[in-house]
């Protein structure tokens, strides 16, 4: 790590979204506060971070989104109540979404997308490289993927993103890279990016999932890129002109991702993701998965 390529310590959560795929749960309650086991998503995303050694968290919010910074803050009556009560395990429980990191809070004004989400971040990131991590994606904390991508970063400079190959047929629902090998082989240099492509015209079956580590000048890119797809600014279209020129940001890398990962972006990936997750609980899983399998011989 050189002054050229600083050391890492913010990371973005964009959490400004409607979540209309989950209503009408999430008609007053955001997505991500929704649990995964016992947890709500956004605090395994938040873990991450944490653990990544990226101990300062700009999340992006909206309209509705209060509960999220509740999450994150001190809740004296329930930490006293539960200390008079002698529940230290809970107490700690509790407190522990409040020491993970330091947190802050932008409102997106207007949904004009991730891109839009991210230069939201512009002034509190200010002139450093920084980690954006979307909560829809959920990685295994035994498969540290996000601290090999800081590592990459501060190695290379440029931007790293998350990639994972997919089937063919899957990969109109993702991102998708063009890319050339390199020495490591779970790094790959991004040569072009295109964004849900038909799979005919795919340049790859290299998805990017929801981990970035963006270098910081992606913030002036992202102020010249027009609505892309859907009408939005799309980082996807401001990752592709770093990749089209190293002179505008340095290059950019991608980790080849071939850990756990859980995905919390529709209803039956969201149940999915409980289950895997609970059956690896050593305190649920025993029971749990006794009883899943003798519900699914039931069914069967």
């Amino acid at each position: 790590m050189s002054e050229a390529n600083p050391r890492i310590s913010k990371a973005v959560i964009p959490a400004a979204g409607l979540g209309t795929r989950f209503l009408p749960a999430t008609k007053a309650t955001p997505k991500e506060m929704l649990p995964v086991v016992d947890k709500p998503a956004i605090q395994y995303v938040v873990e991450e971070a944490a653990s990544a050694g990226l101990d300062d968290v700009l999340m992006i919010t909206g309209r509705n989104k209060r509960p999220l910074e509740d999450h994150f803050d001190r809740n004296y009556e329930l930490e006293s109540a539960l200390q008079k009560k002698g529940d230290a395990h809970r107490l700690a429980k509790v407190q522990e979404s409040s020491d993970l990191a330091t947190m802050h809070y932008v409102r997106q004004g207007d949904p004009k997308g991730l891109g839009h989400a991210v230069l939201c971040a512009a002034p509190h990131v200010g002139d450093e490289p920084f980690a954006v991590l979307l909560g829809d994606d959920l990685i295994d904390p035994r498969d540290p993927l996000l601290r090999r991508m800081v590592e990459v970063q501060e190695c290379s400079g440029g931007s790293v993103i998350a990639l994972m190959e997919v089937a063919p047929e899957q990969i109109h629902l993702y991102g998708c890279a063009a890319v050339e090998p390199t020495e490591d082989g779970d790094v790959v240099k991004v040569t072009g990016l295109v964004e849900k492509p038909d799979p005919a015209d795919a340049p790859s079956n290299y998805a990017i999932i929801g981990r970035y580590v963006l270098a910081p000048q992606i913030f002036d890119v992202l102020r010249r890129t027009e609505p892309g797809r859907g009408g939005e600014i799309q980082l996807t279209d401001a990752l592709q002109q770093l990749a089209a020129d190293e002179k505008v940001g340095g290059p950019v890398h991608g980790v080849v991702f071939k850990g756990r990962r859980y995905d919390t972006g529709d209803r039956g990936d969201y149940l999915r993701a409980i289950v895997r997750l609970a059956c690896e609980r050593e305190d649920l899983g025993p029971d749990f998965r006794t009883w899943l399998r003798s519900y699914v011989a039931e069914e069967m």
